[in-house]
């Protein structure tokens, strides 16, 4: 996987067996959440989410899109920021989604953000507020999101 964040090109490799389980998993129950109640769009990667037109374009693990949300969604990818993105981590590049990722996600307003450690089992959240994320918590096998009011579980 190639993602482009403030003009610095990132490689990583092919997720692992146990970051895929979890990804469907996630993406599944978040899935039929929101088709249920038809709340917006689920995607999850490889999907290309361009965050500005120049120097950032990523690749999340999930994402949501609110039926209320301008983000364009084009042949290309997606044009903007979503409502929420769940990053599970990988070995070697966990720094790279609590701080890099993390920060860029702040910087684009992403409204809910989410870092799943699939060797722990622990999930972090953060939510924005006057553009700068505060902590959800930290909670065991759970996902637990503001933007759904409703919990995950993994």
């Amino acid at each position: 996987m190639a993602e482009v964040i403030e003009n610095t090109l990132y490689m990583s490799p092919a997720p692992t067996p146990f970051h895929q389980r979890l990804s469907t998993n996630l993406t599944t129950d978040l899935n039929t959440l929101v088709r249920q109640n038809n709340l917006g769009e689920v995607f999850n990667a490889p999907i290309d989410l361009y965050l500005d037109e120049q120097s950032n374009a990523v690749q999340p693990d999930i994402l949501f899109i609110a039926n209320n949300n301008p983000i364009k969604i084009d042949k290309d990818g997606l044009h903007g920021s979503p409502d929420l993105i769940i990053e599970i981590l990988s070995p070697g590049n966990k720094d790279h989604d609590r701080i890099k990722k993390k920060a860029l996600y702040e910087k684009f307003g992403v409204k809910e953000y989410w870092i799943v450690d699939p060797d722990t089992k622990r999930s972090e959240g953060y939510t924005l507020e006057h553009g700068k994320y505060v902590s959800l918590g930290e909670f065991e096998s759970m996902v637990k999101s503001q933007v759904f009011g409703e919990q995950f579980h993994f």
